[in-house]
């Protein structure tokens, strides 16, 4: 899903398959567990965590960062996909997404 989005790459930093989009690391598959890692306010992480536990989790080599991991297949790929636009989003600079807004009625 990721691959799809403009100025995205695939990288293997440390070995490990991870997402690149406009020269940042944004997203990986955590070589330590079986998840997804996402980005996420530690609040939100531990809210997440609490709400469903069976889902989100914490390892401990995220612990001091602002990650929580998503089992998998234990969220639909639509949820995946936001999730993904999300944080691609935030890496993109505001002029490109301007103009990228501009160019798909956004």
């Amino acid at each position: 899903m990721g691959l799809q989005l403009p100025e995205v790459t695939l990288d293997h930093p440390h070995g490990h398959e991870s997402l690149k989009a406009f020269g940042k690391l944004w997203c990986h598959w955590s070589p330590y567990a079986d998840g997804g890692v996402f980005k996420a306010s530690r609040d939100a992480c531990e809210m997440l965590m609490q709400v469903d536990p069976g889902t989100f989790f914490l390892h401990p080599h995220y612990a001091n960062h602002d990650y929580v991991l998503v089992r998998a297949g234990r969220k639909e790929p639509a949820w995946a996909k936001a999730k993904l636009i999300d944080r691609w989003r935030e890496n993109a600079p505001k002029r490109f997404l301007k103009d990228w807004d501009a160019r798909h009625d956004l």
